[in-house]
């Protein structure tokens, strides 16, 4: 998964260390937790995958901490409102959480908040104009 990301893991090529940084993780510990050799401490597991563009679902299957069986692979995870949002959430990355592939539907739900968006601003561009208030989340 750390080179799906972009995260070049071959010796002297410093991706390891890019990759502990982002994560939060010592070298040493990315290092045996790359081979093998140790799990993440359940804390980390968010901050991985986060790092990673990956769910942790996949990374507790994945390293053996759990079945495929034990958390269904069709449970998706849910999108954080934009409130809690690191970085804002373009309708493309929406989709992508939402796991919609299908090219009709997936240009029909982004068609559809792209329009939202662009009404919204226009909803408080015209409040604003007005002297009223906008409540940006």
């Amino acid at each position: 998964m750390a080179i799906e990301a972009g995260y070049d893991l071959t010796p002297n090529a410093g991706g390891k260390a890019q990759l502990a940084r982002d994560i939060g993780m010592s070298a040493s510990a990315v290092g045996r937790m790359i081979d093998g050799k140790t799990l993440p401490m359940p804390h980390q597991f968010e901050s991985i995958a986060r790092v990673l563009g990956a769910d942790v679902r996949t990374l507790l299957v994945s390293g053996g901490v759990i079945s495929s069986h034990t958390w269904p692979k069709d449970v998706k995870p849910d999108v954080l409102s934009a409130t809690t949002q690191s970085q804002p959430l373009s309708p493309e990355a929406a989709a992508d959480m939402w796991g919609i592939t299908e090219p009709n539907i997936r240009g029909m739900l982004v068609g559809n908040i792209e329009q939202a968006i662009r009404l919204q601003n226009e909803a408080d561009g015209r409040r604003e104009e007005r002297g009223e208030a906008v409540g940006r989340r």
